[in-house]
């Protein structure tokens, strides 16, 4: 069998984030095709759009399109009927209905959501502060912060804790383990914005043991041995069931699902 090969076009006036992560959700449904990825961000007339159609004409591209402008969507949408191309238009028929309920003309503003608001601003002040609580470094952060991540050793903290922050809110995460007294304060902070991570046996395994490997030790260290780990699980358990917070199991989770679990765990949405 020949192995096909799709080419997939992304159309923006913006930076494109939004027709990407649809593109390559639906792309990976299928992990073994053999894909070509053509991006145009910050097209702004039809000059650029119709070279970009020709382009695509050659190789029979599939096309993901967020522009806001009216015209130059309507624009793509008849060259690709006229071509038989296939694109999809992933933000206009929204704006239409929302203007349709709500009888407002929308801003036609390419971009509009990372435009330099309170909210963006916010965001970022909600990165610094997860940085800079990172991996129980400070503690003093932990009335301030809006969600407070406890885990042993390679149950994805940090990596978790700065997703959050992306999303805007200001996270500290704390590293526990049984030779380690937790700090007094823990306990005298709202249990409900605590969420205690776990993980698997095998799975922390493995990242110990790769995480030994980077540092050019070979395995059966007694930090990547189960014995240990299995330790650290039951005492990290015994602490969330004292602090009375939630817990999460992030064993074949992905950052973003595992953020969205806890959101949802708190009432949260991403801001």
């Amino acid at each position: 069998m020949v192995n096909k090969t799709l080419h997939y076009y992304i159309l923006s006036d913006s930076i494109g984030e939004t027709a990407l992560k649809v593109a390559r959700s639906a792309l990976s449904q299928f992990p073994t095709a053999h894909t070509v990825l053509h991006k145009y961000n910050f097209i702004s007339n039809k000059a650029q759009l119709k070279d970009i159609i020709d382009h695509a004409q050659k190789h029979d591209g599939l096309l993901f399109m967020t522009i806001v402008d009216p015209e130059l969507a309507q624009f793509v949408e008849k060259a690709c009927i006229e071509t038989g191309l296939i694109c999809y238009n992933l933000i206009q028929p929204f704006i239409l209905e929302i203007q349709r309920r709500l009888d407002l003309k929308p801003s036609t503003i390419a971009g509009a959501q990372h435009e330099l608001s309170e909210q963006y601003f916010a965001r970022v002040k909600a990165i610094e502060f997860c940085i800079h609580y990172d991996d129980g470094k400070d503690l003093s952060g932990l009335d301030e912060a809006e969600i407070v991540l406890l885990g042993i050793s390679r149950t994805g903290k940090t990596p978790l804790s700065m997703y959050l922050g992306t999303l805007g809110y200001k996270v500290l995460n704390l590293p526990i383990m049984p030779e380690k007294e937790v700090s007094p304060e823990l306990y005298s902070i709202d249990p409900n914005k605590i969420i205690g991570l776990t993980n698997e046996v095998d799975v922390i395994n493995r990242h110990r043991e790769k995480r030994m490997a980077e540092y050019g030790l070979g395995p059966g260290s007694h930090y990547a041995s189960k014995e240990r780990i299995e330790e650290e699980l039951t005492y990290a358990r015994k602490l969330y069931q004292d602090l009375g917070c939630r817990t999460l199991n992030v064993a074949d989770r992905s950052i973003e699902e595992s953020a969205s679990i806890i959101l949802d765990m708190l009432g949260l949405t991403p801001r």
